[in-house]
């Protein structure tokens, strides 16, 4: 097994098999044995279910795995990059149930990409969404491996000499989810600590839930994924940004910005 490299970059200039066998490490070993994945040929039924895009002088890496190869959308995706002071970034990391019913929140109804509502949003199938128990961004239900993915990504962070990694929460609901997990913030703590403090009875926020809004009932703020879904509409005045978190291999950043907090 090749020695890991301490940039993306610096793996990405391997050779492909070479890069190919670190970047499996990634993957956690138990989708190969549920999935009945081949882990030397990535494929499954003889079709290669498992892709690893990490071009050559490329700082990025993503990677693929489907639960089968007709599928439309992976089970498991990571896109991961080097920042500009030779840290790793986790730009991105999906675990979705391929059992669970697809909601085309990633596309308008005109078809048209939303690129996760940032760009137009498709509100029937938000709200659908929404109904069935999803947050902002999740076009499937999450198969909850998140967690127990932690300890993957951080044997590989550290074999790579790095004692930590960052990590960019899409929705306010991924950031409570993090600190749950041991993350805490290089930014945006005080604006998490200001936005619970706004949600509060008698808070600007809490002022603003009417039922009127199926987005924004009065009672969502007492749960995650109901203010989650208030901010994705817009009940910030502005778009969930500036909010960077990191996970320190082997410890737990202690931080809780909803105490007690009702999913």
């Amino acid at each position: 097994m090749p020695e890991i490299p301490p940039s993306i970059f610096a793996i990405n200039t391997m050779a492909t098999d070479e890069k190919v066998a670190i970047y499996s490490r990634l993957i956690p070993e138990w989708i190969y044995d549920d999935l009945g994945i081949d882990r030397l040929t990535f494929e499954k039924d003889g079709r290669r279910v498992i892709d690893f895009y990490c071009k050559a002088h490329s700082r990025s890496v993503e990677i693929s795995v489907k639960r089968d190869a007709s599928d439309q959308d992976p089970m498991l995706y990571l896109n991961m990059a080097d920042t500009l002071y030779q840290q790793i970034h986790v730009l991105l990391v999906v675990f979705n149930d391929m059992d669970s019913k697809r909601y085309n929140i990633d596309v308008d109804q005109a078809g048209h990409a939303t690129f996760l509502g940032t760009s137009s949003r498709n509100i029937p199938e938000e709200i659908a969404a929404m109904q069935a128990g999803l947050g902002p961004g999740q076009i499937r239900r999450g198969l909850r491996a998140f967690k127990n993915a932690v300890p993957t990504f951080e044997e590989f962070i550290d074999s790579m000499g790095h004692d930590l990694f960052l990590i960019e929460p899409l929705a306010y609901h991924n950031a409570i989810l993090f600190e749950r997990y041991g993350f805490n913030y290089t930014m945006g703590l005080q604006k998490m600590q200001e936005i619970h403090r706004q949600f509060m009875p008698d808070g600007q926020f809490h002022k603003l839930l009417n039922n009127e809004n199926p987005f924004r009932r009065q009672n969502v703020w007492q749960t995650v994924r109901g203010r989650s879904w208030a901010i994705h509409d817009g009940i910030l005045g502005q778009a969930y940004t500036g909010v960077q978190m990191y996970k320190r291999i082997g410890y737990d950043g202690g931080i809780s910005t909803f105490p007690d907090a009702i999913w």
